[in-house]
């Protein structure tokens, strides 16, 4: 069972300027609230009882917001390569983590709990990539190949006609975590692997095993990496928003 969850909020954000100059990426308030707290809601709606936030840019704001009480229990930890780094770097500040279920998802998704709560108790939990089919890719998507409702590629430059699925950027491990912590410890030998993403994994492990494509469930979910995501957030929850 997971009870963990793992949330990636080391970036700035730099699309997002120049909102980001001064907070980190995760403390953008959305609808009076920032994408941290909904998530952390979210979470704890969905079941999950602790998380690690790892933090990277400005990371003492974070500290500083996460010292007024919450749903569930929050631990903070710094990335000091969040500069330096791509996303497989606060994956490996978090590796001692990985010993025990988790669930791991980046910082600036906003989501509906209902949609993490129906993954986790999805048969393919035991180590799985949330995913949706998608038709046309947008210019940031990490696109997904599946085949009989496993993952078999990932990557943002999968060729086009390849991806049948785009991620979610979720990732639960509930028995198979020993894998996927032995794989980061490759990616992270590599010569190149500081510039990995946390997706490289799940797509060298779909090389060698079995990880599930877990179709998301019905619900609301956005990333959140420029102005306009937050307006199609602020469409779909303020009646009477025209943008």
């Amino acid at each position: 069972m997971i009870e963990q969850a793992i949330v990636l909020s080391a970036g700035q954000g730099s699309r997002l300027l120049p909102v980001t100059a001064t907070i980190p990426k995760c403390l953008i308030e959305v609808g009076g609230q920032t994408l941290l707290e909904r998530q952390l809601a979210a979470l704890a709606a969905a079941g999950l009882r602790r998380v690690l936030v790892v933090t990277g840019y400005r990371h003492e704001q974070v500290d500083q917001a996460l010292r007024r009480p919450q749903p569930l229990e929050v631990e903070t930890r710094f990335n000091p390569f969040w500069a330096v780094a791509s996303s497989i770097g606060s994956v490996w500040m978090a590796r001692d983590r990985l010993g025990e279920p988790f669930c791991l998802l980046n910082g600036d998704t906003l989501f509906d709990p209902e949609i993490l709560a129906a993954a986790l108790s999805a048969p393919g939990a035991t180590l799985g990539l949330v995913v949706e089919p998608v038709a046309a890719a947008s210019y940031d998507d990490m696109l997904v190949r599946t085949e009989n409702g496993a993952v078999r590629a990932v990557s943002k430059d999968l060729p086009e006609g390849e991806a049948t699925h785009r991620s979610l950027g979720l990732v639960l491990a509930a028995k198979d975590y020993a894998d996927y912590a032995q794989a980061l410890e490759e990616l992270m030998a590599e010569r190149s692997g500081a510039g990995a993403y946390h997706h490289d994994i799940v797509d060298r492990l779909a090389k060698r095993r079995v990880v599930a494509a877990i179709e998301r469930a019905a619900g609301f979910w956005q990333e959140v990496d420029r102005p306009e995501d937050i307006v199609v957030w602020r469409a779909e929850h303020e009646p009477g928003f025209t943008g």
